[in-house]
């Protein structure tokens, strides 16, 4: 699954974050990953520019944790499905939460899928190798202009 697709990984947990790229790796993901640990980082990755004006590449996936500090994931998600320049990015919720409000939510902001993670790692790992090959590989986005 080698390309020059990005995808962008909010969250604050280091070892879930170890988790998902261990196991992006292990299902032969060898696209760039991106990580911020806040909802004010994952709101500068996508909207702000670098010291030499130009912008970070924008991801293909977003893979978005909800219980994330300084702005929470529902806030994040409801910045990118806003925005033009993001709003058609798949943001998908990988999350512990399984409150009903919090999937609803989700949902009513424009998510385009809602996991809760396992805490076994086979099973994170087959969660991580299907959302791979769905989003990456099989789905087709629109032609973002960057």
């Amino acid at each position: 699954m080698s390309n020059n697709k990005v995808v962008l990984l909010v969250e604050d947990n280091k070892n879930d974050e170890l988790l998902a790229i261990r196991a992006l790796k292990k299902c032969s993901v060898e696209n760039e990953v991106s990580v911020v640990r806040d909802g004010v980082d994952a709101i500068e990755y996508l909207f702000g520019k670098q010291a030499d004006g130009s912008r970070n590449k924008m991801p293909e996936l977003i893979l978005l944790d909800l219980n994330i500090p300084k702005l929470n994931g529902l806030e994040v998600l409801k910045k990118i499905k806003s925005d033009e320049i993001t709003s058609q990015v798949p943001v998908v919720i990988m999350t512990s939460s399984t409150e009903a409000s919090d999937i609803n939510n989700s949902y009513e902001l424009g998510a385009n899928s809602y996991l809760r993670k396992p805490v076994d790692y086979n099973e994170f790992t087959y969660l991580i190798d299907h959302l791979a090959t769905y989003w990456l590989v099989l789905n087709q986005t629109p032609q973002m202009l960057h």
